[in-house]
């Protein structure tokens, strides 16, 4: 690919939605050099070289080469010498910079495309909201996903609160509509609640997407997964007396 210009073509997105599922390709691609390609990441960041960048692209793959050179690009460009500390650095450190530019970059690029395709206010209160909802490559690359998996799960603050079953749908999990009486008493215990839901995070996946979706917390660590990450449908969690996740059950036939 020449240089990193490869963004939709000018009639291709046109809504919050498209704008993000390019924002989502473009993150994977990027998380895969960071993570699982970082050895021929690291290879390709030659510091004997000129000014590189690292790019993502629509179709969830990476590169690392010269910025484009037309002026002005076509979309706005990533931070240039990525490179250059490379050699300097300890690598985790490295990584996790080049993690903050590429956030950086990445949100430049769709409110790049917001403004191109004269997104008005709620289309890009829409686009930012669907970003913020998932972990930034810096959250994923230096481990802060597994992290808050731990530390938020739902009801964390009471577990008497919890479901005893310990499934969950997304209705417990979403904001919960207030009576009438109830919201001119201006008791915002739900709305507190339900955002502490929304910013639950799958244990597997690492992201809260699929909030519609079926859901259910271990009784070993509490952390809450999607169904589908870890093979659970309703109806079998039915006949769950006491769910363990992946992780613990490794954990305790190791031992």
């Amino acid at each position: 690919m020449d240089g990193g210009g490869s963004g939709p073509a000018p009639n291709a997105a046109r809504t919050a939605d498209e704008v993000f599922r390019d924002y989502k390709a473009r993150r994977a691609g990027m998380i895969k050099a960071l993570t699982t390609d970082v050895e021929r990441f690291f290879k390709l960041c030659d510091p004997e070289k000129e000014n590189l960048c690292l790019y993502g692209y629509p179709n969830e793959t990476w590169e690392v080469t010269l910025p484009a050179e037309e002026v002005p690009p076509e979309i706005p460009e990533p931070a240039l010498g990525i490179n250059f500390a490379r050699d300097g650095m300890n690598e985790k450190d490295w990584l996790a910079l080049v993690a903050v530019h590429s956030d950086s970059w990445l949100l430049s690029v769709a409110f790049y495309f917001g403004a191109r395709f004269g997104f008005d206010r709620e289309a890009r209160r829409r686009l930012f909201s669907m970003i913020n909802n998932m972990p930034t490559i810096f959250e994923v690359v230096t481990g802060a996903v597994k992290k808050q998996a731990k530390e938020k799960t739902p009801n964390s603050s009471s577990k008497s609160n919890k479901p005893s079953s310990k499934v969950s749908r997304a209705e417990s999990r979403s904001k919960a509509k207030v009576p009438k009486d109830e919201e001119e008493s201006g008791d915002d215990d739900g709305d507190e609640e339900a955002e502490e839901h929304d910013n639950t995070l799958c244990g597997t996946c690492g992201t809260n997407d699929g909030k519609d979706q079926f859901w259910i917390c271990c009784d070993n660590c509490e952390k809450w997964y999607h169904g589908k990450c870890v093979k659970i449908t309703p109806a079998r969690a039915e006949h769950i007396k006491q769910y363990k996740c992946p992780d613990c059950t490794n954990k305790r036939a190791r031992a």
